[in-house]
């Protein structure tokens, strides 16, 4: 099978179910930005190993499950799909995973600057990808369905990456770097 289909070559695609929408519709803005944070994961997941990978691999999972849904245009097409649904309980895995982390640190005191080792970085940016991909399903929220679980889901990852960067410098050996106003 050939990977190119040419039928996006005037700036269309075709959402889960074949509906066809311009590239630029704020569905494809919402989960073309998840999957960028997937392949940010994905690096992250190289660049930790072996801190955290099997997190890390529950997390691509749990994406490319939010692009299904995001990619769909209906509950019936996600059940149609046989789409597994994210959950309250994916957030209390998230929020748990947290605080397992966050006993492991010293309390922060100040702002912290991004960097310090390659996987504290890629931390960072896999934070930042990741609001932005929540501020698309909110946008996306404002014009279609966009189911709320998403965007919890995506606003506690956030924050997990945050608390996995720090996790990973102790880790690692790599202290925080204080913002000095």
């Amino acid at each position: 099978m050939k990977i190119y289909t040419r039928t996006g070559d005037k700036g269309q695609t075709g959402l889960l179910g074949g509906t066809p929408v311009p590239k630029d519709d704020a569905r494809i803005e919402a989960y073309g930005t998840v999957d960028e944070l997937n392949s940010h994961v994905g690096m992250l997941r190289a660049l930790s190993a072996p801190h955290h990978a099997e997190l890390l691999l529950g997390i691509q999972r749990t994406l490319f499950t939010i692009g299904s849904h995001l990619a769909s245009s209906s509950a019936e097409e996600r059940e149609r799909f046989k789409l597994p649904p994210i959950t309250d309980a994916d957030v209390t895995a998230l929020e748990q995973e947290m605080d397992a982390m966050e006993r492991d640190l010293e309390p922060l005191r100040s702002f912290i600057l991004p960097g310090g080792h390659g996987a504290i970085a890629q931390a960072h940016i896999c934070r930042t990808v990741c609001r932005r991909a929540e501020r698309r399903v909110v946008s996306l929220s404002g014009e279609a369905a966009a189911e709320p679980e998403l965007v919890r889901y995506l606003n506690r990852l956030s924050d997990l990456f945050f608390m996995l960067a720090r996790h990973l410098g102790k880790s690692l050996g790599v202290a925080d770097t204080p913002w000095n106003p």
